[in-house]
């Protein structure tokens, strides 16, 4: 072996300490750096889908609420509710005697129909108990109205037998009298009159969830059939909101304009009268949800006051991710 062979192999042998030292310093500013972009990323993830979970929820509640809003007063054929048969009247809220409801929210409950849209200003008045009680400054807002599309008959279900100017209420599997024979037109081939299930269904907000206990839930008396007969369902609509809003967009010139927003039992209603205030014309409806998540957040506090409506929330002090949204309905039907 050549002594240059011998100088080139003693320059081979290693690192120094200098050296060792200082590819581990770059070495763990290249690997902090990582976890910390590895960190914000996920904790941006967490946030964006927290986000994602809070609209998704407020976007399935405003809409659920609103194609029921929007068909508000649509009986079929027509969407007089004051030209239905069977409907509540002034002192006698069930005329003809039909089944009511089980467990009873009030015979008025189902057969109010010259009252397409109802509710109460931040407080539950329906005579039927709320499944896990309910939120004392939220609204209850009380929707009427026949299925879009028409139904077989169906013996113990409340439907609605109906032409272009008048309807009738009834619970049995056979056509009323007033609207036979039915015949087909001879031209269209349309049918002289439908039959159209009726429709309730009374929007709350409960304290706890049955799915997710000790989260604030949307739900809703529903009415429906069961053992043949009528029945009225609670369901759990939208986990997650925490208060819900209505105000009523009113005509009161009939100019076809909204003139003023009412809450819920204001001067829109007279207890004297089948329905609405004469003259009056229900146009809007404007909806406010308040939707929180359904798990506090590290490292958020949420410290906004949140006033939808006609309620003060106050100011929040806990960790939830919250949301408040509202949104103007325009209502097809609804009329005096």
């Amino acid at each position: 072996m050549t002594q240059t062979t011998v100088h080139s192999l003693r320059h081979q042998t290693g690192l120094t300490l200098v050296e060792l030292m200082v590819a581990l310093a770059i070495g763990s500013f290249l690997i902090i750096g990582a976890i910390q972009i590895y960190n914000q990323s996920r904790q941006a993830f967490v946030v964006n889908e927290s986000i994602a979970r809070v609209q998704e929820t407020a976007q399935f509640a405003m809409d659920t609420i609103e194609s029921d809003l929007r068909m508000a007063s649509n009986w079929g054929r027509n969407s007089r509710g004051l030209a239905v048969e069977g409907r509540s009247l002034v002192g006698d809220a069930n005329p003809t005697g039909l089944t009511v409801p089980i467990p009873t929210c009030g015979d008025d409950w189902a057969f109010d129909l010259a009252r397409p849209i109802d509710g109460s200003d931040n407080g539950y008045t329906l005579g039927c108990a709320a499944d896990g009680g309910f939120v004392g400054n939220s609204d209850v807002i009380t929707v009427r109205r026949a299925s879009v599309q028409p139904v077989p008959l169906e013996a113990g279900r409340l439907q609605i037998q109906s032409t272009r100017i008048q309807g009738e209420l009834f619970e049995s599997d056979q056509v009323p009298a007033a609207f036979l024979p039915v015949v087909n037109h001879p031209i269209t081939g349309v049918p002289s009159s439908a039959t159209h299930n009726l429709m309730v269904n009374s929007y709350y907000v409960s304290p706890t969830s049955t799915l997710i206990p000790g989260v604030p839930t949307l739900r809703r008396k529903t009415l429906t059939i069961r053992n043949g007969a009528p029945f009225i369902e609670d369901q759990e609509v939208a986990p997650g909101v925490e208060n819900i809003q209505l105000q009523l967009g009113i005509d009161v010139d009939e100019d076809n304009t909204v003139d003023r927003y009412v809450n819920p039992g204001d001067d829109v209603y007279n207890p004297a009268a089948a329905g609405y205030v004469p003259g009056v014309r229900i146009m809007t409806a404007r909806i406010w949800l308040v939707v929180r998540g359904v798990t506090t957040e590290f490292g958020l506090q949420d410290g906004r006051t949140y006033q939808p409506g006609n309620v003060n929330m106050g100011q929040m002090t806990d960790t939830f991710r919250r949301l408040q949204v509202s949104k103007t309905i325009l209502l097809r039907n609804a009329r005096t």
